[in-house]
């Protein structure tokens, strides 16, 4: 029952990490170099404390990102100079996947003068509006997505939640301690043009779309349509349902909605959350649900009892699609 037995007897070929642009990824190079475990383990990019500007450490964080960059963060143009320096590094150790915690993909676009007042006036220590903040933060966003395209990077977006409700516990506990939510705010008219502005520079990465939101299914499911293109197979993705849709209800709503509204023979499948090293089961229970439904739809008769057909369908969602859009190098 070692973590790494359970890795091997649950077949996993290749996990990803989740990491901040200032970690120093040590540990993935003493798991490369470790001959005994012959599971691939690669860092995944996840930027949000350099983005969240309103934070109250955000000053402290400028200064780490400065000191292991080597860039002096003193503007946001350096900003992104400074991440793009941590980017190559995540590079060199494999990494291939972005991922950002959104409370929704906001789109207020502004110059990059204002942008760069805004960087200003928060280094400064003073306090950014709630304007000010959507804006830097479509600015942040945006940039990340051009770098994403000119480095073959899949982007990930997750929003929909509203985090550390109970202050009570959160003052006590800290912060992802229980006393999370689904946020019902979520404007697909925003996220639909965040997208459009990478697509009109021509610089719209492969992207997975989550909501913790079930209600967000059916837009995510039409705007995804929106932004396909023959530069990969299911470019743009509705990601699994996660967190508190991942059961055997949200899963069936998930996947219905994908197949009535698109291609659901592309779907990339499930995510693990593989920090929790007894979550690799979250597979299996997803495959049995997937075969579930389909093999409903096939009794029903809403889709021909053809089993070559069906095989690749569900080899396709169960491991064969993930394989193909992020392009890693398997053994």
């Amino acid at each position: 029952m070692t973590v790494r037995n359970i890795i091997r007897k649950s077949n996993v070929t290749l996990l990803c990490t989740t990491d901040d642009p200032v970690d120093s990824l040590e540990w993935h190079e003493k798991i490369k170099e470790d001959k005994s475990f012959d599971v691939q383990v690669l860092p995944a990019w996840r930027p949000d404390k350099a983005m969240n500007l309103e934070k109250a450490d955000y000053l402290e964080y400028l200064a780490r990102l400065s000191d292991v960059s080597g860039i002096k963060v003193e503007t946001f143009s350096s900003l992104l100079e400074a991440l793009s320096v941590r980017m190559d590094w995540f590079e060199k150790h494999g990494c291939r996947i972005s991922d950002h915690g959104l409370e929704y993909v906001m789109y207020a676009p502004a110059s990059e003068k204002e942008i760069e007042a805004i960087f200003a006036k928060r280094r400064s220590g003073e306090q950014v509006s709630r304007e000010e903040e959507l804006k830097f933060k479509t600015a942040f966003m945006l940039a990340m997505g051009k770098a994403y395209h000119k480095k073959g990077w899949v982007m990930q977006l997750h929003y929909g939640v509203k985090r550390d409700n109970n202050q009570r516990i959160f003052k006590k506990l800290g912060p992802d301690t229980g006393v999370d939510c689904i946020n019902n705010y979520a404007p697909s008219s925003e996220l639909a043009d965040y997208l459009n502005a990478l697509v009109i520079t021509d610089e719209l990465p492969k992207t997975i779309i989550y909501s913790l939101n079930p209600v967000d299914n059916a837009a995510i499911g039409t705007i995804i349509g929106c932004f396909q293109d023959a530069s990969a197979v299911g470019k743009i993705q509705q990601g699994s349902a996660w967190w508190f849709n991942d059961h055997k209800a949200g899963m069936t709503e998930q996947l219905t909605s994908l197949a009535n509204l698109g291609l659901l023979g592309n779907f990339i499948g499930m995510l693990t959350d593989s920090r929790s090293f007894l979550s690799y089961t979250r597979h299996e229970y997803f495959r049995r649900i997937l075969c579930e439904l389909i093999g409903g739809w096939v009794e029903n008769g809403e889709y021909p009892a053809d089993d070559k057909a069906l095989e690749k369908i569900v080899k396709g969602i169960s491991y064969n699609n993930a394989v193909r859009y992020f392009g890693f190098e398997l053994a």
